[in-house]
Formats: structure tokens, sequence, C-alpha cells
């Protein structure tokens, strides 16, 4: 015999909105959320990376390259204060950590990329590895 249950659509309502509370980072009105937005191009010797990460120190921006693997992740400090007269009407903080990482198709060589940043766009040239031609072995 078959269960029957009494469909209630307040009870996904009430899950949907502690789901939504606890999985959904936290933004203050007006505030907007940081990402680093990218563009990867390449060419026969190189990738070239485009990295939006606007209102960062450069000295706050680190890029880590493991062979095919990059990763760059910036430390995030914005503050905002509105003032009237002597007193703060209004004052506004966000410090974090942002990152992205991605694979490319070949391995870097990490002794001669490079990284240039400026208005607030990181510019990373990758160059890429030189493949070792496979070797064939004869047997004794």
């Amino acid at each position: 015999m078959a269960n029957i249950l009494r469909y209630n659509p307040a009870d996904d309502a009430f899950d949907d909105l502690f789901r939504g509370f606890f999985m959904r980072p936290v933004r203050l009105e007006g505030q907007q959320e940081v990402q680093i937005k990218m563009d990867v191009s390449e060419d026969d010797k190189a990738y070239t990376v485009h990295a939006e990460i606007p209102g960062v120190k450069k000295e706050d921006i680190h890029v880590t390259i493991d062979g095919n693997q990059v990763a760059v992740s910036a430390e995030v400090k914005n503050e905002k204060e509105v003032k009237e007269g002597g007193k703060i009407l209004r004052s506004e903080r966000y410090y974090g950590k942002v990152s992205r990482a991605f694979t490319l198709g070949q391995d870097v060589d990490e002794a001669t990329a490079q990284a240039k940043y400026k208005d607030g766009v990181l510019e990373l040239t990758l160059p890429k590895k030189a493949v070792a031609a496979s070797k064939k072995l004869t047997i004794q």
C-alpha cells in the first residue's frame, strides 16, 4: 500500500529561506560583490591573461604557477566613510580574499613569466614551456 503525504508549500519556502541564508555571502546595500573577471588568450609562444581586480594594491595580489595550473588571489580592503560635520553617519568596510584558478593546455615556463598591474587590471604573460621530444630507447 502506498503512503500518501500532504504537501505543504510553506515547508519548501521555509527550507529555501534558510538554505539561501547560509549558502550565500552577505552583502550590504549598495556594496558590490568583489570578483576577479578574466580574459585568457594564447599564441604559439605564450598565454596572456588580463584579470580585472579593481581597488586592490599590487602588494596584495598573489599569482602562483604550478605546471599548467595558474591561481590568482587578492586581499581586498575597501573602506568608505560618509562624514557630516564631525560625526560619521555611515561607515562601510569590506575585507576579504578573492581568488580564481584555472588550467592551461600546456605547462608554463615559470622562470620567464611576467606580471604587470595597472589601473585595476593584472596582465600576465605566461610563456609556454618547450615540449620535450620523446626519445626512443634501443633495447640491448
